[in-house]
Protein backbone atom coordinates (compact mmCIF):
# COMPACT_ATOMS: atom_id res chain seq x y z
CA UNK A 1 0.00 0.00 0.00
CA UNK A 2 0.97 3.27 -0.51
CA UNK A 3 1.17 5.03 3.03
CA UNK A 4 1.90 8.59 4.75
CA UNK A 5 3.40 8.38 7.74
CA UNK A 6 2.73 10.52 10.55
CA UNK A 7 4.95 11.07 13.49
CA UNK A 8 7.09 13.29 15.26
CA UNK A 9 9.32 12.19 18.47
CA UNK A 10 11.94 9.83 18.89
CA UNK A 11 8.91 7.01 19.90
CA UNK A 12 7.68 7.15 16.20
CA UNK A 13 11.40 5.99 14.76
CA UNK A 14 10.57 2.45 14.98
CA UNK A 15 7.76 2.09 13.62
CA UNK A 16 9.32 4.73 10.07
CA UNK A 17 11.91 2.39 10.00
CA UNK A 18 9.92 -0.91 9.86
CA UNK A 19 7.59 0.09 7.34
CA UNK A 20 10.46 1.75 5.12
CA UNK A 21 11.65 -1.83 5.40
CA UNK A 22 8.51 -3.73 4.93
CA UNK A 23 6.16 -4.22 1.46
CA UNK A 24 4.46 -0.88 2.03
CA UNK A 25 5.70 2.26 0.42
CA UNK A 26 6.03 4.87 1.97
CA UNK A 27 5.08 8.01 0.08
CA UNK A 28 5.31 10.88 2.53
CA UNK A 29 5.80 11.94 6.33
CA UNK A 30 3.86 14.46 8.51
CA UNK A 31 5.58 15.93 10.84
CA UNK A 32 5.42 18.86 13.60
CA UNK A 33 7.30 22.03 12.74
CA UNK A 34 11.11 22.34 13.62
CA UNK A 35 11.08 23.52 17.01
CA UNK A 36 13.41 25.38 19.46
CA UNK A 37 15.95 23.01 21.80
CA UNK A 38 18.83 22.82 24.05
CA UNK A 39 20.01 26.00 25.72
CA UNK A 40 20.64 28.02 22.38
CA UNK A 41 16.99 27.39 21.44
CA UNK A 42 17.91 26.60 18.14
CA UNK A 43 15.47 25.01 15.60
CA UNK A 44 15.62 21.47 15.71
CA UNK A 45 13.89 18.80 13.18
CA UNK A 46 11.77 15.99 14.58
CA UNK A 47 13.48 12.26 15.31
CA UNK A 48 11.03 11.48 12.31
CA UNK A 49 12.02 14.59 10.00
CA UNK A 50 15.82 13.64 10.54
CA UNK A 51 15.01 9.63 9.19
CA UNK A 52 12.63 10.29 6.88
CA UNK A 53 14.82 13.08 5.00
CA UNK A 54 18.30 10.51 5.05
CA UNK A 55 15.30 7.74 2.97
CA UNK A 56 15.12 10.51 0.53
CA UNK A 57 10.68 10.80 1.18
CA UNK A 58 8.88 13.80 0.89
CA UNK A 59 8.18 15.59 4.70
CA UNK A 60 5.72 18.12 5.08
CA UNK A 61 5.37 19.94 8.22
CA UNK A 62 2.20 21.75 8.83
CA UNK A 63 1.39 23.76 11.75
CA UNK A 64 -2.26 22.56 11.50
CA UNK A 65 -3.80 19.99 8.94
CA UNK A 66 -7.26 22.39 8.40
CA UNK A 67 -5.09 24.14 5.53
CA UNK A 68 -6.79 23.23 2.46
CA UNK A 69 -3.69 23.65 1.17
CA UNK A 70 -2.12 20.58 3.48
CA UNK A 71 -5.22 18.60 2.19
CA UNK A 72 -4.79 19.04 -0.94
CA UNK A 73 -0.61 17.78 -0.72
CA UNK A 74 -2.14 14.88 0.95
CA UNK A 75 -4.66 14.41 -1.78
CA UNK A 76 -1.96 14.72 -4.26
CA UNK A 77 0.08 11.69 -2.94
CA UNK A 78 -3.04 9.25 -2.92
CA UNK A 79 -2.29 7.75 0.67
CA UNK A 80 -4.14 3.99 0.81
CA UNK A 81 -3.46 4.33 4.26
CA UNK A 82 -1.47 6.60 7.38
CA UNK A 83 -0.12 5.12 9.54
CA UNK A 84 0.31 7.13 13.06
CA UNK A 85 3.00 7.24 16.14
CA UNK A 86 2.93 10.15 18.78
CA UNK A 87 2.42 12.87 15.51
CA UNK A 88 1.23 15.75 17.75
CA UNK A 89 -1.14 17.07 15.58
CA UNK A 90 -5.43 16.56 15.45
CA UNK A 91 -6.44 15.06 12.68
CA UNK A 92 -9.76 17.14 11.52
CA UNK A 93 -13.08 15.41 9.80
CA UNK A 94 -11.37 16.68 5.74
CA UNK A 95 -8.57 14.80 6.17
CA UNK A 96 -9.56 11.46 8.05
CA UNK A 97 -11.22 10.67 4.59
CA UNK A 98 -8.53 11.48 2.86
CA UNK A 99 -6.15 8.06 2.90
CA UNK A 100 -8.92 4.70 1.25
CA UNK A 101 -8.41 2.71 4.52
CA UNK A 102 -8.13 5.58 7.05
CA UNK A 103 -5.29 6.51 9.63
CA UNK A 104 -4.02 3.60 11.61
CA UNK A 105 -2.29 4.99 14.87
CA UNK A 106 -0.24 2.78 17.32
CA UNK A 107 -1.46 3.65 21.14
CA UNK A 108 0.88 2.52 24.03
CA UNK A 109 -1.79 1.54 25.76
CA UNK A 110 -4.88 -1.58 25.73
CA UNK A 111 -7.61 1.08 24.89
CA UNK A 112 -9.69 2.17 25.95
CA UNK A 113 -7.32 2.37 29.05
CA UNK A 114 -5.26 5.56 28.90
CA UNK A 115 -6.46 7.32 25.76
CA UNK A 116 -4.94 10.94 25.76
CA UNK A 117 -1.20 12.19 25.53
CA UNK A 118 0.70 10.29 27.79
CA UNK A 119 -0.74 6.15 28.27
CA UNK A 120 2.96 4.61 29.20
CA UNK A 121 3.62 8.04 31.95
CA UNK A 122 0.02 7.63 33.18
CA UNK A 123 0.45 3.76 33.37
CA UNK A 124 3.78 3.85 35.64
CA UNK A 125 2.46 6.64 37.53
CA UNK A 126 -0.89 4.76 38.51
CA UNK A 127 1.18 1.54 39.30
CA UNK A 128 -0.76 -0.64 36.93
CA UNK A 129 1.15 -3.87 36.88
CA UNK A 130 0.65 -4.39 32.98
CA UNK A 131 -0.30 -2.15 29.58
CA UNK A 132 0.39 -2.87 26.19
CA UNK A 133 -0.12 -1.59 22.87
CA UNK A 134 -3.05 -1.08 20.44
CA UNK A 135 -3.58 -0.42 16.68
CA UNK A 136 -6.76 1.20 15.94
CA UNK A 137 -8.27 3.69 12.94
CA UNK A 138 -8.44 7.28 14.01
CA UNK A 139 -12.30 8.16 14.35
CA UNK A 140 -12.99 12.15 15.33
CA UNK A 141 -13.07 11.16 19.01
CA UNK A 142 -10.03 10.72 21.65
CA UNK A 143 -8.39 7.70 21.04
CA UNK A 144 -12.03 6.32 20.33
CA UNK A 145 -11.71 4.41 17.23
CA UNK A 146 -11.90 0.73 15.85
CA UNK A 147 -9.60 -1.75 17.42
CA UNK A 148 -6.96 -3.66 14.55
CA UNK A 149 -4.91 -5.16 17.32
CA UNK A 150 -3.55 -5.28 20.87
CA UNK A 151 -0.34 -6.67 22.60
CA UNK A 152 -0.33 -6.08 26.70
CA UNK A 153 3.14 -5.71 28.01
CA UNK A 154 4.40 -6.04 31.94
CA UNK A 155 5.77 -2.91 33.77
CA UNK A 156 8.71 -3.72 35.10
CA UNK A 157 9.17 -3.15 39.15
CA UNK A 158 11.75 -0.21 38.94
CA UNK A 159 11.11 0.34 34.98
CA UNK A 160 10.38 4.44 34.08
CA UNK A 161 8.15 5.61 31.75
CA UNK A 162 10.74 6.60 29.50
CA UNK A 163 12.20 3.22 29.42
CA UNK A 164 8.74 1.59 28.85
CA UNK A 165 8.43 3.97 26.18
CA UNK A 166 11.30 3.09 24.41
CA UNK A 167 10.36 -0.81 25.06
CA UNK A 168 6.60 -0.53 23.45
CA UNK A 169 8.23 2.11 20.33
CA UNK A 170 10.83 -1.08 19.11
CA UNK A 171 7.64 -3.31 19.81
CA UNK A 172 4.53 -1.60 18.52
CA UNK A 173 6.42 -1.24 15.25
CA UNK A 174 5.90 -4.50 14.59
CA UNK A 175 2.01 -4.48 15.37
CA UNK A 176 1.89 -1.59 12.99
CA UNK A 177 3.38 -3.06 10.13
CA UNK A 178 1.08 -6.12 11.18
CA UNK A 179 -2.01 -4.01 11.42
CA UNK A 180 -1.09 -2.80 7.96
CA UNK A 181 -0.64 -6.04 6.29
CA UNK A 182 -3.78 -7.30 7.16
CA UNK A 183 -5.67 -4.18 6.08
CA UNK A 184 -3.40 -4.94 2.85
CA UNK A 185 -4.53 -8.51 2.50
CA UNK A 186 -8.18 -8.12 3.70
CA UNK A 187 -8.09 -9.89 6.62
CA UNK A 188 -8.47 -7.21 8.98
CA UNK A 189 -10.87 -6.90 11.28
CA UNK A 190 -12.23 -3.61 13.01
CA UNK A 191 -13.65 -4.11 16.78
CA UNK A 192 -15.42 -1.27 18.69
CA UNK A 193 -13.70 -0.42 21.63
CA UNK A 194 -14.99 -1.40 25.31
CA UNK A 195 -17.23 0.76 27.32
CA UNK A 196 -15.85 -0.18 30.52
CA UNK A 197 -12.39 0.85 31.27
CA UNK A 198 -11.67 4.05 30.11
CA UNK A 199 -9.48 6.49 31.06
CA UNK A 200 -7.58 9.37 30.30
CA UNK A 201 -3.56 10.01 29.91
CA UNK A 202 -3.21 13.84 30.23
CA UNK A 203 -0.04 15.23 29.77
CA UNK A 204 2.70 15.73 32.67
CA UNK A 205 3.15 18.60 34.14
CA UNK A 206 5.73 20.35 36.45
CA UNK A 207 3.63 21.30 38.75
CA UNK A 208 2.21 17.62 39.32
CA UNK A 209 5.54 16.32 39.47
CA UNK A 210 5.81 17.47 43.37
CA UNK A 211 7.27 14.01 45.44
CA UNK A 212 4.86 13.46 48.41
CA UNK A 213 6.86 11.72 50.47
CA UNK A 214 4.31 11.04 53.51
CA UNK A 215 2.45 8.13 50.82
CA UNK A 216 3.46 5.18 50.93
CA UNK A 217 6.89 3.36 48.99
CA UNK A 218 4.98 1.82 46.51
CA UNK A 219 3.24 5.02 45.44
CA UNK A 220 6.18 7.01 46.03
CA UNK A 221 7.93 4.42 43.10
CA UNK A 222 5.45 4.55 40.75
CA UNK A 223 5.19 8.90 40.92
CA UNK A 224 9.44 8.75 40.41
CA UNK A 225 9.54 6.60 38.16
CA UNK A 226 5.83 7.61 35.98
CA UNK A 227 7.31 11.02 35.37
CA UNK A 228 10.91 10.21 34.70
CA UNK A 229 12.78 11.09 32.46
CA UNK A 230 10.02 14.55 31.66
CA UNK A 231 9.32 16.57 33.49
CA UNK A 232 10.67 14.72 36.12
CA UNK A 233 10.17 13.82 39.68
CA UNK A 234 11.11 16.84 41.79
CA UNK A 235 11.96 17.33 45.76
CA UNK A 236 13.49 20.30 47.69
CA UNK A 237 16.20 19.87 50.11
CA UNK A 238 16.76 22.86 51.88
CA UNK A 239 14.71 24.89 49.64
CA UNK A 240 17.00 24.06 46.58
CA UNK A 241 15.16 21.66 43.81
CA UNK A 242 16.04 17.77 43.30
CA UNK A 243 14.76 16.07 40.62
CA UNK A 244 14.37 12.26 41.58
CA UNK A 245 14.78 10.34 38.24
CA UNK A 246 14.85 6.48 38.81
CA UNK A 247 14.54 3.98 42.06
CA UNK A 248 15.68 0.66 43.06
CA UNK A 249 15.08 -2.59 44.36
CA UNK A 250 17.48 -2.58 46.59
CA UNK A 251 16.28 -4.13 50.33
CA UNK A 252 17.19 -1.65 53.27
CA UNK A 253 18.32 -2.79 56.22
CA UNK A 254 16.26 -4.83 58.60
CA UNK A 255 16.76 -2.21 61.25
CA UNK A 256 16.24 1.04 58.93
CA UNK A 257 13.58 3.16 59.86
CA UNK A 258 13.35 6.12 58.22
CA UNK A 259 10.60 9.32 58.73
CA UNK A 260 9.30 10.59 55.56
CA UNK A 261 11.31 12.47 53.50
CA UNK A 262 14.75 11.30 55.71
CA UNK A 263 17.89 10.45 53.75
CA UNK A 264 19.85 7.56 54.78
CA UNK A 265 23.17 6.62 52.85
CA UNK A 266 24.34 2.55 52.94
CA UNK A 267 27.78 1.96 51.29
CA UNK A 268 25.87 0.93 48.24
CA UNK A 269 22.48 2.93 48.35
CA UNK A 270 20.88 6.10 49.01
CA UNK A 271 17.21 5.05 51.18
CA UNK A 272 14.72 7.82 52.13
CA UNK A 273 11.91 7.16 53.80
CA UNK A 274 8.21 6.91 52.94
CA UNK A 275 4.78 6.75 54.63
CA UNK A 276 5.56 3.26 55.16
CA UNK A 277 9.24 1.52 53.89
CA UNK A 278 12.18 3.05 53.11
CA UNK A 279 12.61 3.84 49.37
CA UNK A 280 16.21 3.24 47.56
CA UNK A 281 16.84 6.02 44.93
CA UNK A 282 18.97 5.31 41.72
CA UNK A 283 19.48 8.55 39.66
CA UNK A 284 18.99 12.34 41.22
CA UNK A 285 19.92 15.83 39.34
CA UNK A 286 20.87 18.31 41.82
CA UNK A 287 20.91 21.95 41.32
CA UNK A 288 22.98 23.02 38.16
CA UNK A 289 24.32 19.58 37.66
CA UNK A 290 23.79 16.47 35.91
CA UNK A 291 22.03 13.17 36.59
CA UNK A 292 24.60 11.53 38.86
CA UNK A 293 23.63 8.15 41.41
CA UNK A 294 22.21 8.83 43.72
CA UNK A 295 24.34 7.69 46.53
CA UNK A 296 27.57 9.37 44.61
CA UNK A 297 25.60 12.32 45.18
CA UNK A 298 24.77 11.66 48.89
CA UNK A 299 29.01 10.86 49.30
CA UNK A 300 29.55 14.40 47.52
CA UNK A 301 27.06 16.66 49.02
CA UNK A 302 28.30 16.09 52.42
CA UNK A 303 24.90 15.66 53.88
CA UNK A 304 24.11 16.03 57.41
CA UNK A 305 23.47 13.84 59.71
CA UNK A 306 19.02 14.42 59.72
CA UNK A 307 19.57 15.68 56.28
CA UNK A 308 15.46 15.28 55.11
CA UNK A 309 13.53 16.65 51.94
CA UNK A 310 11.09 18.45 52.59
CA UNK A 311 7.79 15.53 52.94
CA UNK A 312 4.94 17.48 51.22
CA UNK A 313 5.44 19.61 47.44
CA UNK A 314 2.98 21.97 48.67
CA UNK A 315 5.27 23.23 51.56
CA UNK A 316 7.71 23.71 48.65
CA UNK A 317 6.69 26.95 47.16
CA UNK A 318 8.59 27.93 44.20
CA UNK A 319 11.70 26.90 44.78
CA UNK A 320 14.15 25.59 41.79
Amino acid sequence: MRLIFAGTPEAAVPSLRALLASDHEVVGVLTRPDAPSGRGRRLTPSPVRVVAEEAGIEVLTPRSLRDPAVIEDLEHLAPDAAPVVAYGNLVPPRALVVPRHGWINLHFSLLPAWRGAAPAQRAVLSGDPRTGMTTFRLDEGMDTGDVLFQEPAVIGPTETSGELLDRLALAGAGLLVRSLDAIADGTAVLTPQAEAGRSHAAKLTPAEAGIDWSLPRDAVSAHVRGMSPHPGAWTTLDGARVKVLGVEDTPAPADLTLAPGRLAATRRALFVGTGDLPLALATVVPPGKRPMRAVDWSRGAGLAADAAFAVHPEAEGEAR
